[in-house]
């Protein structure tokens, strides 16, 4: 027997349990409309909220700094890869945020890797909500820290861990601010006030509500009104600034100690130019883009309603991300596979991104989608409504 048959097996068994994933093949820009695996569909699956990832000055930026830095940063930042296009970058981030400073880093994920490590350690307590992002769920653990997990957006709950004795140095609440596998929004004030009652830190994850929520599209925090807040804001630029990055923002002393001390910054090689530059531009749309922002919510509400209407089950989702629960993984799959017959992308979710029993089709509206392919895609979910039914 080879020492490698256990591939084999594993690979069987997510195939069995209906849990097995393939790379799909996108042929055009991530706009509303794609061409997947040589199929032109409605995009329901992209977190491109805004469309910035095609906005003209955001390409002219991403250009224009090619030509005049290259193609990559050429080294760590602490080395040889912070680029003047870092420092623009950064400063509006925090000026969007309310900060006083912000750090970019390779990725949302390398951000919670990093942050979470550097705010706590062992003999320290994180209270995570159930919920969180796996990034969150592997800071966590990488911090070392004592986790207790919350229920999901149970504030009373997380009060309770809080109030038990236990002599930790210090405490870390981390939550995030949009669920990105249920688009409900985390109660921040309530959560707040539990930090300020038992001196604890609080770490935002606003990967997908920053450009969407709050003024200007600055975020969760910005819509409870918490600006000001001693509260770290994590995001990324990824989502509705249609690029690639992630980011804290919050003091500059904190800024200042991740620069020494986040692992995931000392250690990876600085963002292209382009990238920068596309990220810093999109930032500007967005705080100037209102209609862009009224539109996506607009679409996703007709979705949600159209969805309901045709009796799909729905969590109760207040943003852009209406979860369609369909329980079983096959069940969720071969809803996803029919609905792309009919030209609509929206994919299949299933354990471990989401508890079991409660695999289920993420669609994400963009701003951008017309609102014939709102139509298009609704149809799309009429015609297959039949295989969601019990037999």
């Amino acid at each position: 027997m080879s020492y490698y048959d256990w591939l084999q097996t594993e690979y069987t068994e997510l195939e069995e349990a209906g849990l097995l994933r393939h790379l799909r093949t996108v042929m055009s820009p991530p706009t509303d409309v794609i061409t997947l695996d040589g199929n032109y569909v409605v995009n329901l699956g992209s977190n491109n909220y805004l469309g910035l990832s095609m906005h003209h000055r955001v390409i002219a930026a991403a250009v224009s700094a090619t030509y005049v830095y290259g193609t990559g940063a050429s080294g760590s930042r602490l080395i040889s890869g912070n680029s003047v296009l870092y420092e623009t970058l950064e400063a509006n981030l925090a000026k969007t945020k309310g900060t006083e400073a912000a750090l970019v880093f390779s990725s949302g994920y390398a951000a919670n890797t990093s942050i979470i490590p550097v705010l706590v350690g062992e003999g320290d307590l994180i209270l995570s909500d159930a919920l969180n992002h796996a990034s969150i769920i592997d800071g966590c653990r990488l911090s070392r820290a004592t986790k207790k997990v919350y229920r999901h957006c149970d504030v009373e709950h997380l009060k309770t861990l809080l109030a038990e004795p236990a002599g930790f140095r210090r405490r870390l609440i981390v939550t995030d601010g949009v669920f990105s596998m249920d688009g409900d929004i985390a109660p921040l004030p309530e959560i707040y006030e539990a930090a300020l009652n038992y001196n604890a830190m609080l770490l935002i994850d606003d990967a997908h509500g920053f450009g969407v929520l709050g003024k200007d599209g600055s975020g969760t925090v910005s819509h409870f009104g918490l600006e000001g807040q001693n509260i770290i804001q994590m995001g990324t630029l990824s989502k509705a600034i249609g690029g690639l990055g992630g980011y804290v923002a919050g003091s500059r002393v904190l800024i200042d100690l991740l620069i020494n001390r986040a692992r995931g910054f000392i250690f990876t090689t600085g963002l292209p130019p382009a990238t920068l530059a596309a990220a810093d531009a999109a930032l500007n749309v967005m705080r100037t883009s209102r209609n862009l922002r009224r539109q996506l919510l607009k679409h996703a509400e007709t979705m949600k309603a159209a969805l309901t209407n045709l009796g799909y089950t729905l969590l109760p989702s207040q943003t852009q991300i209406l979860p369609v629960i369909l329980g079983e993984p096959q069940r969720a799959t071969d809803v996803a596979e029919a609905l792309l017959a009919e030209d609509v992308f929206a994919p299949a979710i299933r354990p471990p991104a989401v508890p079991a029993g409660t695999s289920r089709l993420r669609v994400t509206v963009m701003a951008t989608h017309t609102d014939s392919d709102i139509e298009h895609a609704i149809g799309g979910f009429e015609n297959v409504r039949h295989l969601t039914c019990s037999e």
